[in-house]
Formats: structure tokens, C-alpha cells, sequence
């Protein structure tokens, strides 16, 4: 029996499973639905299980490494949540400040009532964004690349599509979505978008600096994550983004990889991070420990709890408003920066009451689970992408069968 082995049955795995849970995803790759894939299993704070396999580069079988640079996307999101509550704690902001004291464009916030995009209906907003709000994506403000409303192609007229115009910063952007009409009355519903950008414009305003500077000083840089980056430098092993065309067939997207190596004029809050399986484990390593690793402190365990419970009046099936499958919806609420299963068993889930996650759109995911004293990271780099448009859901459905197969694995 291997240190590996040993780990993992010490931690309550049942190694042959774990073996399966690799098989099964080694026939994705095998069968060129899946370019290439890393995975790290943590319980009470140490590894269980990492594999990886596949390329980076399928064209050029380059494989993939330790190095392995991926777009992680939406993981951001909670990365940049971590950050504003670390201000939070030091008495910068309360959670019910509204917005428009340190971005005054959104004073003026109207929400969509009727009409067309072409002569839409609105109203002023009854109720203020509040900085809790932005956290939790019930602020009203949603995204054009969802492309299911009249909202979401106003956003798309005014030039915010899948990216932003040319030359867009966090500032330019957030009070472009101050002039653009909200979805929803805010707190009134949850809607997936671009709440997570507008938090990051608020992160740079109080701390004074550039929010790559802001996330670096306030959780990167702690935590170690020197490979957690917002674009790549000439000796990084950036994985190559894929797509499935018509047929299945992995395609690049090769107007979408050479932003990685672009320095960006807006860093998104909401999407705009490369990271390594390593780097990334040290995060959700912070998170299972409480908000701490290796002696450093982030966040303090009950910010951390508060954080990670449910913020809405009931799951996302009641309150969702649609145009979004990245997560369950039944049994599925939504805290400051993270989803959080409220009710296993309508999500039809083996995971436990308090397991909060997120994944991003090229297909990578993690996820915390306090009560079984579990973490799980999964990084690839496949996209749901159709006619230019990202397409807000798995291509695979990667993220069911991994809990599955995680799940199954265990054994106390």
C-alpha cells in the first residue's frame, strides 16, 4: 500500500473507488470529449486523493502538470467575496450600506417593468442595491451573455455581451450598470450576472488601490497563491480553452485563449482569474480550516459562517429568475460568495446541510463540505460556447458525477 493509498484509507476512502472516480474521468479525455483534467480530494485538512490526465494542448500532447494554468472564471467570485469580507471586519462597510454612497450613479437605479428592447418600461427602484446584495446576486443586475430577458439584451445593445467593450475598466463598467435597468427590485429574487464586478469596483474604492493589488494584499498573497494570477507571463503552462463543436470534437477557442496571456484594462471580480490545482487548494484549504492556513488568518470563523449560510428567503428554485443551470436549484440557497446546500435531499444529493461550492464556466468547480470535514477541486478547461456566446451550463455534466463519485468514495 503506497502513502497515497494509505492517506486515503486513513481519511475514510475507499481507494478502489477513488481508482474509479479517475477511470471515469480518464474515458472523457480518451474518448476527446475532454482535453484534460486535475483533481484534489482534502479531508481534516489533508490530500486523500490528486490525479490529473489528459493535455494541456491536446494539438501539441502537451500534458498536463503541476504548473497548469487554468481560467477558473467564476471562481473568482468567491475569492474577491473573501476579500471584501476581510474589509468588512475591519469596520469599512456594513452589509446593508447601500452601493450608491461610493458609486452615486446607482442613486438613480431604475428596474425593468415591460416593453421591449427596443422601448423598454421601467421604474425607480423602490429598494437600494445594498453591499449584501452584491454577495448574494440579488441585486437586480444580471448579464447579457444569460440572454433570456429583455434586460439581458439591453446589456448586449449597450456593447456588454460575453466580454466588455475595448478598454472597459471596473469603473466605466460599474456605472454602465447603474444606467442599465435592473432585472428585479432588489432582495426580491436572485439572478445570476454581474453583481460580483460591481463588488470589486466598491473593493478598490475603499482600499485605494487596483483590485489585483487589493485581492493580492488581502487574500492571495497571504495564502501563498503566487500562481493565482489575472493574465499569464511568458513562462506559465496556460491550458488551452476548449469548446465542443456539432459532432463532440474538441475545438480551441482561440479568440478567447489569447486573452490569458493580456494584461486587462478590467480586472473582473466576477471572472477574471487564472489560477493552478495547487493555488486553488490552498483557498478551499483556508476555507476548510476555518478561515486559516498555516498559521494565517483571513477571515474569522464566524464571518466564514456567515458567509457560507443561506441569505435568501428560500432556495434558488423558488427565487432564481432563469437562464442559469450551473447549479441545482432545489435544496439550493445562496450565501455572501458561495451557493450552500440548505436541503440534501431535494437537491437529491448524498453531500451534507452546509456544503457550499462554485464552478466556473470552463468547467472547473469546488466545493466545501464542513460536516464531512471535505474539500474537492476540479480544474479543465472546456467551455459551453455557441454561436459566440457562452452558454451558462456544463457541456458535460462533470459536476453531478463527480459528487456522485466523491461521495460514493467515502466510507465513514
Amino acid at each position: 500500500m503506497d502513502d497515497t493509498t494509505s492517506a486515503a484509507a486513513r481519511l475514510g476512502f475507499d481507494q478502489r473507488r477513488l481508482d474509479r472516480l479517475d477511470h471515469h474521468l480518464r474515458r472523457y479525455v480518451d474518448q476527446g470529449q475532454l482535453p484534460a483534467w486535475q483533481l484534489a480530494i482534502t479531508r481534516r485538512g489533508e490530500v486523500a486523493h490528486r490525479s490529473s490526465y489528459g493535455y494541456r494542448d491536446v494539438a501539441a500532447a502537451a500534458p498536463v502538470g503541476d504548473r497548469t494554468l487554468w481560467r477558473i472564471y467564476s471562481m473568482t467570485k468567491p475569492i474577491a467575496a473573501v476579500a471584501a469580507m476581510t474589509l468588512w471586519e475591519q469596520g469599512v462597510f456594513q452589509l446593508t450600506d447601500p452601493i450608491s454612497r461610493w458609486i452615486p450613479a446607482f442613486a438613480d437605479a431604475r428596474v425593468y417593468t415591460g416593453g421591449s428592447a427596443s422601448d423598454p418600461e421601467t421604474a425607480p427602484a423602490r429598494e437600494p442595491i445594498r453591499v449584501w446584495h452584491l454577495l448574494a446576486q440579488t441585486s437586480g443586475i444580471t448579464a447579457g451573455w444569460m440572454g433570456t430577458s429583455v434586460v439581458d439584451a439591453l446589456y448586449r445593445k449597450a456593447g456588454y455581451g460575453t466580454f466588455p467593450p475595448p478598454g472597459t475598466t471596473l469603473e466605466s463598467f460599474s456605472d454602465a450598470m447603474a444606467r442599465l435597468p435592473l432585472l428585479f427590485e432588489p432582495g426580491s429574487a436572485w439572478g445570476y450576472g454581474n453583481s460580483t464586478d460591481v463588488l470589486g469596483r466598491l473593493i478598490e474604492i475603499w482600499t485605494g488601490r487596483s483590485l489585483d493589488a487589493a485581492i493580492a494584499e488581502c487574500v492571495t498573497g497571504p495564502l501563498g497563491m503566487r500562481d493565482t494570477v489575472w493574465y499569464a507571463q511568458p513562462d506559465h503552462e496556460v491550458a488551452t480553452l476548449y469548446r465542443q463543436d456539432d459532432d463532440g470534437r474538441l475545438v480551441p477557442l482561440e479568440e478567447i485563449n489569447r486573452y490569458a496571456w493580456e494584461a486587462p484594462t478590467m480586472h473582473s471580480a466576477g471572472g477574471g482569474m487564472l489560477s493552478t490545482l495547487s493555488d486553488y487548494l490552498r483557498f478551499t484549504t483556508m476555507l476548510t480550516g476555518e478561515g486559516e492556513l498555516d498559521g494565517v488568518r483571513i477571515v474569522s470563523p464566524r464571518t466564514l459562517r456567515l458567509m457560507t449560510q443561506n441569505h435568501l428567503p428560500g432556495d434558488l428554485a423558488a427565487l432564481c429568475t432563469g437562464g442559469f443551470a450551473d447549479s441545482v436549484f432545489d435544496g439550493v440557497g445562496f450565501g455572501l460568495g458561495f451557493a450552500v446546500v440548505v436541503d440534501p435531499l431535494r437537491a437529491h444529493s448524498a453531500s451534507s446541510a452546509g456544503e457550499y461550492y462554485w464552478g466556473g464556466a470552463a468547467s472547473t468547480v469546488f466545493w466545501v463540505d464542513p460536516a464531512a470535514e471535505l474539500s474537492v477541486v476540479f480544474m479543465t478547461q472546456l467551455m459551453a460556447y455557441r454561436d459566440g456566446e457562452l452558454v451558462p451550463r456544463d457541456a458535460l455534466p462533470l459536476r453531478a458525477e463527480l459528487r456522485q463519485l466523491v461521495y460514493s468514495s467515502l466510507t465513514a
